[in-house]
């Protein structure tokens, strides 16, 4: 194995002094300094199947960034991100120069005590970037070099698979670990929900979802007519479009002919995330993001459970970025548990485990639902009760299509973008009907570079700060001279910048509150640089 091993990685040499960080999308950097990163991440993928004994996957991939980049995901065997220790080995691994490759592999090895003998099987995919093609041969060479088998679905979107993994690793319970499968478990489920015929405008962000959103066109018959536009044929990856373009610039991407009031959404580069948005007849733009979608799915759900006589806890969990509009409005209004939970996927995914039905978006649109194990065993033993009426009866047949139509694993556009059709069709509702549920409170986001983003350390969900002393006594205070005002501050997890975020009853008190808290950072944090300006 060993001079396999070091024969192969010659071919796949890691630059001198270059060091990554495996982060919350693991890997992502220019495409040219990743060749070696992918061998080493097939060695890895090899190592975590045999100490697992299931299938593991590798998504050659970088989401919404540019071009000319690329990155790489490790799934777990459950379709989940792969664990925090074995992020460690990732970096590890990453960052050993050439000649320490092996002492390292060994180390990981000793550390987990992995049987060598075991068999290994790894699944491997890539979005549509031009070097996505050598990138993922250097993963299969990697899983090649330590004995394992590979299976390459080629192009797919990293929601998929997730989902082929955690199919072939509950042994076709989860559904086909194939493509065709994919498509026929969702567009059935869809089938269930609604007949109604729906035109919705679909920005696919040049990508892989514009891809596998025409190949999935045909098993959801007539009942649903996708105008695609951004479809890969002549733009650029994420450029001017896509889900992190349109909620950043909040506006419309290139490329969309959007008439007033037209339900439209936008993907992301892997297909993994989701926003909708309108025009009004002023010509405003209206987005609804990850908020307003968790909003309506939880409502939704909600009113199924009460209507089939379910007694199951339904909880949304948020960070501290979900509009408090949002928050209000489910607690007070709709009485539905609300958690709230450090910024990233990966703590989202985690709280959302503990509820009997946990749904979870990023304001970004990243996110789904969870069902656990005894909610979904209730719901079951409910659909085949010959006692139960015809409402509940009703009901429950909703709730078991709605789980089969949701991409458990992980957030999937694709899964996302039919739940919220069915829900808007059973419900009879517009994007407008669905826009006014709440409106939200205005709010800034601010960045305040500071010399070490260390010195910043927060409690309570990231909402309140422990460290700098007085900072949060400051921004207190500061609260309380607006009306229906919050702010908080965080620490990048990438860069040193502290990001500042506030909310109040006008736009003009969100701004002025933001300046104001990001003067306090800058001071007590030790900023650098020009001292932050007012945005008026």
């Amino acid at each position: 194995m060993h001079r396999e091993v070091s024969q192969k990685s010659k071919l796949h040499p890691k630059p001198e002094g270059l060091t990554l960080q495996y982060g919350t999308a693991g890997f992502r950097t220019h495409a040219k300094h990743l060749d070696h990163i992918m061998f080493r991440m097939g060695l890895l993928a090899t190592l975590r199947s045999k100490k697992t004994k299931s299938t593991i996957g590798v998504m050659v991939t970088a989401s919404h960034n540019p071009e000319e980049d690329n990155g790489v995901k490790l799934i777990d065997p459950m379709g989940e991100m792969v664990t925090a220790l074995w992020e460690g080995y990732a970096t590890q691994l990453a960052n050993a120069e050439q000649d320490s490759l092996l002492k390292e592999l060994k180390d990981i090895i000793e550390k987990e005590d992995i049987n060598m003998s075991e068999p290994a099987s790894v699944y491997v995919g890539k979005d549509t970037r031009p070097s996505s093609a050598s990138l993922s041969q250097a993963v299969l060479d990697g899983v090649s070099s330590l004995g394992g088998k590979t299976h390459d679905y080629g192009l797919v979107t990293t929601p998929q698979l997730h989902y082929m993994v955690c199919c072939c690793n509950t042994h076709g319970c989860y559904g086909s670990p194939t493509i065709e499968g994919y498509y026929q478990k969702l567009s059935q489920a869809f089938l269930q929900l609604t007949q109604n015929v729906r035109r919705l405008l679909v920005d696919g962000a040049n990508g892989i979802g514009a891809l596998k959103m025409r190949e999935m066109e045909p098993f959801l018959r007539s009942e649903m007519q996708v105008v695609l536009s951004n479809d890969g044929s002549s733009g650029k990856l994420n450029h001017m479009c896509g889900a992190d373009y349109v909620k950043v610039q909040q506006n419309a991407p290139q490329g969309m002919n959007m008439g007033v009031g037209e339900r439209c959404c936008s993907f992301d580069g892997d297909a993994d995330r989701i926003v909708y948005y309108y025009t009004d007849s002023k010509g405003c733009f209206h987005l609804l993001d990850g908020d307003k979608i968790a909003t309506l799915i939880s409502t939704y759900l909600k009113e199924l459970l009460t209507q089939a006589g379910l007694n199951l806890q339904i909880a949304v969990v948020q960070t501290a970025y979900a509009n408090g509009s949002s928050t209000r409005y489910l607690e007070d209004v709709m009485k539905v548990t609300v958690c709230c939970t450090k910024t990233g996927v990966k703590h989202l995914h985690h709280a959302a485990q503990e509820y009997d039905i946990g749904v979870y978006f990023e304001a970004n649109g990243h996110g789904t639902v969870l069902f656990s194990k005894a909610a979904q065993k209730q719901i079951q033993d409910l659909v085949k009760d010959p006692n139960s009426n015809d409402e509940r009866k009703r009901a429950v047949k909703l709730l078991e299509s709605t789980i089969n139509l949701i991409n458990q694993t992980v957030g999937d556009a694709i899964s996302d973008m039919l739940v919220i059709e069915a829900v808007l069709a059973i419900r009879g509702m517009s994007a407008q009907d669905w826009d006014a549920i709440y409106t939200d409170l205005p709010n800034r986001q601010l960045k305040v570079t500071v010399s070490d983003r260390r010195v910043i350390d927060t409690t309570d969900a990231e909402r309140r700060a422990v460290s700098p002393e007085g900072l949060q006594d400051t921004i207190d205070s500061l609260v309380k001279k607006y009306k229906s005002a919050r702010s908080f501050v965080r620490p990048s997890g990438t860069e040193d910048v502290v990001r500042v975020y506030a909310e109040a009853d006008t736009q003009e008190s969100a701004d002025s509150l933001a300046h104001e808290v990001s003067l306090a950072v800058y001071r007590l944090a030790g900023g650098i640089g020009d001292e932050p300006k007012p945005l008026h």
